[in-house]
């Protein structure tokens, strides 16, 4: 089976891109899956983060699929969402579109640069609870935010959400990766409080509405960055930090950086996620399924893309002493 597909990344969030609009694979659902875990690998696959699948929408312009390296499908995906906005948008010579995922229609835009020359993409990331019931979480609370979760840690307090991925937030004075990892893979493996899991954001404030996000992410593991969990963060830093809604909030991440602008109309949050949607570069990979194997052809970089990058990632860095 050959598949031609796009290495694409969104703040360091790495998809492989595979277009079902132009090309009618009719993958089943076993071999999405399958395809996820033996290409995503990073020590034997292509390696990547996740794959997103561009399939036809009867809804919108296109409907986006995202399956983690693990082959679970996330219910959203705010740095995938904006790879596939890129690639509807120039598909399709429009600059506003919308696209199909699993919880709702959702619109999505070329705007304004947030740095020289990065080609940027605005995605609304929507719906948005406070209800542990919608992450699911069992907890005996309408709400929980700003609280310990014991069986967790009692070092840090957390606010739970979903965006409409499942979030737990904290608040912290310096990121630390190693316990936040571990942190990471201990909730994860507390199914008596999260069934389906959920994905750990530590969030350190470095000014007014500018923050720096690290996020152990459901089914892959610690992310260069996760667009939900940015939108997620940057929602959490308006309630219990010095936050503004309607303002851009630069959100620094380990792959480079975003502008989140919260938003509330009649008591319903929603968040803008405005960032890249970068090319690596495009290829055909040859897949054996059966046999778990395959090989890679055609491959073509971006190189001038690529370079440019590399400038934010340099910013980034340096906005967080890194």
């Amino acid at each position: 089976m050959k598949i031609p597909f796009i290495k694409c990344h969104g703040s360091g969030n790495d998809f492989i891109l595979v277009d079902e609009i132009e090309n009618d694979f009719s993958f089943t659902e076993k071999e999405r899956e399958e395809l996820s875990l033996l290409l995503c690998d990073r020590e034997e696959g292509i390696g990547s983060d996740g794959i997103l699948f561009v399939m036809p929408s009867e809804k919108a312009e296109g409907r986006m699929r995202m399956f983690n390296s693990d082959g679970t499908e996330a219910e959203m995906c705010g740095n995938g969402l904006r790879c596939v906005a890129r690639h509807m948008i120039e598909k399709l010579g429009k600059s506003e579109i919308a696209i199909e995922t699993e919880k709702a229609v959702l619109p999505v835009s070329q705007v304004d640069e947030i740095f020289p020359d990065i080609d940027t993409f605005s995605v609304m990331i929507e719906p948005v609870s406070f209800d542990p019931v919608s992450l699911p979480m069992n907890v005996d609370s309408e709400k929980a935010v700003d609280v310990e979760i014991p069986p967790l840690t009692e070092k840090r307090t957390f606010t739970a959400l979903s965006v409409p991925n499942p979030h737990i937030v904290s608040i912290v004075d310096t990121v630390d990766q190693d316990e936040l990892s571990a942190v990471g893979r201990k909730a994860n493996d507390l199914p008596e409080v999260f069934p389906n899991g959920v994905n750990v954001s530590y969030v350190q404030i470095l000014e007014r509405n500018k923050i720096f996000v690290r996020t152990y992410e459901r089914g892959v593991g610690l992310t260069n960055a996760c667009g939900t969990a940015m939108s997620a963060s940057s929602l959490v830093s308006t309630i219990l930090g010095p936050n503004d809604l309607d303002t851009p909030i630069v959100v620094v991440n380990k792959g480079g950086l975003v502008n989140c602008v919260v938003e509330k109309e009649e008591g319903c949050f929603s968040i803008q996620l405005r960032g890249n949607g970068t090319n690596v570069y495009q290829a055909v990979v040859n897949v054996d399924l059966k046999a778990r194997i395959y090989t890679v052809s055609e491959q073509t970089f971006f190189e001038e893309e690529n370079k440019t990058y590399e400038k934010l990632e340099a910013f980034a860095a340096s906005e967080i002493g890194g």
